[in-house]
């Protein structure tokens, strides 16, 4: 009887090498970034959405380049110390890469960048979760913006509906979330289908860093931050 292919062995160590190639990879891209680009950023995301992401550095493609990941991994290849930086002062960027963090490489004069992440949002549906910016709440009676067909789903997301000559009705006011208050998975889906966009993709420069220079836009941030450990 032939041997199934799920019984065949793995080799962690081959595994482990390659997320080691993949993290020396990113480390020599962002040295040779270093090189290349006259200013680095250190932003941070809200609500990130990878497409919207997407589209925004097709717009900066022939003047920047952009990295997300492991915050430990491009400290490594900035330098987490005056020690081991590579270019003077590139561990104060190295500092203030926390939580969701990335690294943007540039040339574009720093009012151009400064407005284009000032300008930059993007309305889009809350996941579940998330904190509700408002409170919803639907009142008694018809509901004529669903069809009869989504009564039954309706239902099974808690909603107190029946079918009245073929019209959804709702027998009760019914509160779908609360500002302030994590988002339900069933609250999700009926602001999803009522159309109602909570969720702000937004981008925030945290600092600046230039050979001649480094700002940094959010004193707080710089304050409390501290290199992780590795």
């Amino acid at each position: 009887m032939p041997k199934s292919k799920r019984d065949r062995p793995v080799t962690l160590s081959k595994t482990k090498k390659k997320g080691k190639v993949q993290k020396e990879n990113v480390v020599n891209s962002i040295r040779d970034a270093v090189e290349k680009y006259e200013f680095v950023y250190v932003f941070i995301y809200e609500n990130m959405r990878n497409l919207k992401f997407k589209e925004f550095k097709e717009r900066l493609k022939a003047s920047s380049r952009f990295f997300l990941g492991s915050n430990k991994v491009m400290q490594v290849a900035l330098g987490r110390s005056v020690s081991d930086e590579l270019r003077h002062g590139l561990h104060k960027i190295s500092k203030l890469l926390r939580g969701n963090s990335g690294l943007c490489f540039t040339s574009l004069p720093k009012e151009e960048m400064e407005r284009l992440f000032n300008e930059y949002e993007d309305y889009d549906f809350a996941r579940t979760g998330s904190t509700a910016s408002e409170t919803v709440e639907l009142k008694e009676g018809p509901l004529d913006q669903f069809t009869h067909e989504m009564e039954p789903f309706l239902r099974k997301q808690g909603m107190p509906v029946k079918l009245n000559k073929g019209v959804v009705e709702l027998v009760s006011d019914y509160v779908i979330c609360e500002e302030g208050k994590p988002l339900s998975p069933e609250a999700s889906r009926i602001l999803r289908l009522l159309g109602v966009r909570m969720a702000t993709f937004k981008l925030h420069l945290i600092c600046r860093w230039s050979a001649e220079h480094f700002e940094v836009y959010r004193q707080a941030l710089e304050e409390e931050s501290d290199v992780e450990s590795m």
